[in-house]
């Protein structure tokens, strides 16, 4: 009983940590200051609640001891330096007492929204957009940061604090975007979720193959941006390829954490209500006439998840998905996925081809995928000497120890087929 409540208060905490942030930072207009106090009455709500008890209005609490935080930070600094005339200056008087809260929508959603859209700011770089996001919005610790990361938590503290000093020095307010503002920044915001949840998905460090706390961050902070832009299709196709994908996370590691491939995997184990829900998001959005990149990819998905067995994939509608992505996105990685599909279609082969001329191409150097899908291809083909050579080679390349056990795994196998 004390577990679930314990877990019940941690779930409303990291709930409201992104609305009262939004809160905080519209009233006070300093993104590290309302930060620091918001940190403090999350501590508070966690020592004083188990013992006390969840307030009615658990918002309305953090965010009046938060700005009691800031506004006695604003008085100790204007005391010390004796100029009070900065205390008025920078907190009106009627916001040092009691703030009075405004609307459900104005402190939820679209505090969430500003949040998103500020962390994916033009001067920041796509690192520091993902660190900043997580840490704001998905409400993930520094140290949990700096883990997915894989760098030092002081060093992750660093890069978050200069971003949040970048934003402040661009002189943006902290406002609900314009119509304008919107537009320029959605692709970035779109893309950074995309970006936190393949990390999830699929890690590219460490022992584990999935990340599901930023799997689950990012699905939850894209269905958020669902609500507020229901009409958006690359926001719906972006919702969409994230339910899809992850509808099958069960069935991709075995009982030892293995990776299991696609075709082997055990399908009963996908989640159908999850397809459910992302066929018909993407289906509600093509049947608009839009179409972007993620959508697309949310389609090529959908053929997946729809087929009952492996075989029964409708590879050539892939395939014409696949050339569609080709014509939006100039991404070795779809052209990559492209080569793959070719191979399911016309043959390895084919795809063999393709893959050659992305090695020639150099965007791909250094990637484990491209020898990955070589070998993969060349086995197919029949020629399992030159596939053991890049599958060992993909394995050597991979910092993701699922992968490279299983691609370790696959040369063996060839290996020992040859004996």
């Amino acid at each position: 009983m004390v577990v679930a409540e314990l877990v019940h208060i941690e779930h409303l905490l990291r709930e409201h940590a992104p609305r009262v942030l939004g809160a905080v930072i519209r009233r006070f207009r300093d993104f590290g200051a309302s930060e620091d106090a918001v940190q403090e009455a999350l501590l508070a709500a966690a020592l004083q609640w188990p013992r006390e008890g969840v307030p009615d209005d658990p918002r309305a609490w953090l965010i009046q001891v938060a700005s009691r935080r800031i506004t006695d930070h604003v008085r100790a600094e204007a005391a010390r330096r004796h100029r009070e005339e900065l205390v008025v200056s920078l907190v009106p008087p009627e916001l040092q007492l009691v703030l009075s809260l405004d609307s459900d929508e104005a402190l939820g959603r679209d505090d969430a929204l500003v949040l998103l859209f500020m962390c994916c700011h033009p001067a920041l770089s796509t690192t520091s957009a993902i660190a900043l996001t997580l840490r704001a919005v998905g409400g993930l610790t520094t140290a949990e940061i700096a883990k997915a990361f894989l760098v030092p938590e002081s060093t992750m503290a660093q890069r978050i604090s200069r971003a949040k000093q970048a934003i402040k020095s661009s002189g943006v307010p902290f406002q609900k975007p314009t119509p304008e503002e919107t537009a320029q920044r959605l692709g970035t915001v779109l893309h950074v979720l995309y970006l936190i949840f393949n990390e999830g998905y699929t890690a590219t460090s460490g022992p584990e193959l999935h990340r599901t706390d930023l799997s689950g961050e990012a699905i939850r902070l894209t269905r958020l941006l669902h609500t507020l832009l229901p009409e958006d299709g690359e926001v719906a196709g972006l919702l969409a390829l994230m339910l899809l994908t992850d509808a099958r996370r069960k069935a991709r590691t075995g009982a030892a954490g293995e990776l299991i491939p696609l075709d082997v995997q055990d399908r009963t184990l996908w989640d159908a209500r999850m397809i459910t829900e992302g066929i018909a998001l993407i289906s509600a959005t093509l049947s608009k006439g839009s179409l972007g990149m993620y959508q697309v990819q949310a389609a090529i998905a959908a053929v997946h998840d729809e087929a009952a067995r492996a075989e029964d994939t409708d590879w050539p509608q892939v395939l014409a998905l696949y050339g569609v992505l080709m014509c939006l996105s100039d991404n070795p990685v779809v052209a990559l996925n492209h080569a793959i599909a070719t191979a399911m279609v016309l043959g390895p082969e084919a795809g063999l081809v393709l893959v050659k001329g992305l090695d020639e191409e150099g965007r791909l150097e250094g990637s484990h995928r491209l020898d990955a899908v070589r070998a993969h291809l060349l086995e197919r083909a029949g020629k399992h000497e030159a596939a053991v050579e890049h599958y060992r080679k993909a394995a050597a390349r991979t910092t993701s120890l699922p992968e490279r056990n299983y691609l370790l795994t696959q040369a063996a196998r060839l290996s020992d087929a040859r004996k």
